[in-house]
This record gives C-alpha cells, sequence and structure tokens, in this order.
C-alpha cells in the first residue's frame, strides 16, 4: 500500500507559478512511475506528466514547456513545477504512483489560475 499526499495547490494570476509536491509512503518509491492528472468539474482526468523510475518523462502538448515533472527518491516525494499558468489550467490535480498492477492517487489538490 502507498499513501500519497500533495501540496503547493492555491490561487495564482495567469502567467504566474506554482510548485506542487507529492510525498509518497513505502520502501519502494523509486520503482514507481509517478505522475499527475487533473481534473475540472464535467470532465474526464486528463494525464499532465509523468516520470518513470528511469526518470523517462512525458508532457501532453497543452503542458509542454510550461510545467516540468522531477523526483527525489531520496526523499520519496515528485514534483511538478508549473510555470506560464493559464486559466485554462485550474483543475485539481492528483498525483499517482503506479507499479502494474497496482495503482494509487492522492486525494488531490485544488489549482486555480484568475485571468
Amino acid at each position: 500500500q502507498v499513501q500519497l499526499v500533495e501540496s503547493g495547490g492555491g490561487l495564482v494570476q495567469a502567467g504566474g507559478s506554482l510548485r506542487l509536491s507529492c510525498a509518497a509512503s513505502g520502501s519502494i518509491f523509486g520503482s514507481y512511475t509517478m505522475g499527475w492528472f487533473r481534473q475540472t468539474p464535467g470532465k474526464q482526468r486528463e494525464l499532465v506528466t509523468t516520470i518513470t523510475s528511469g526518470g523517462t518523462t512525458f508532457y501532453p502538448d497543452s503542458v509542454k514547456g510550461r510545467f516540468t515533472i522531477s523526483r527525489d527518491n531520496a526523499k520519496n516525494t515528485v514534483y511538478l513545477q508549473m510555470n506560464s499558468l493559464k486559466p485554462e489550467d485550474t483543475a485539481v490535480y492528483y498525483c499517482y504512483a503506479q507499479l502494474p498492477p497496482n495503482i494509487y492517487w492522492g486525494q488531490g489538490t485544488q489549482v486555480t489560475v484568475s485571468s
């Protein structure tokens, strides 16, 4: 079992930055693929970014060049640096940890970008 605790959400003006953190329990954090999804009311959960155990990252076009994911295996923590934020980035952001066949989710943290 892995528990994930997110922090760092909040309200920011368009063009601003936020850094989200996701702290994980468990001794095999380094083996997990980690990442972030986001969700707005009435919409499906959207993949924001992933980072594999080997450090390979993926970003969809919607956030590429603006968001950066990183991980610190010594601290069992994954980070999401979000720059040049846009109002359309407003959502609840969820951290996840995946080691097939298991996937674990955090409780979510609200990010609101005002125009």
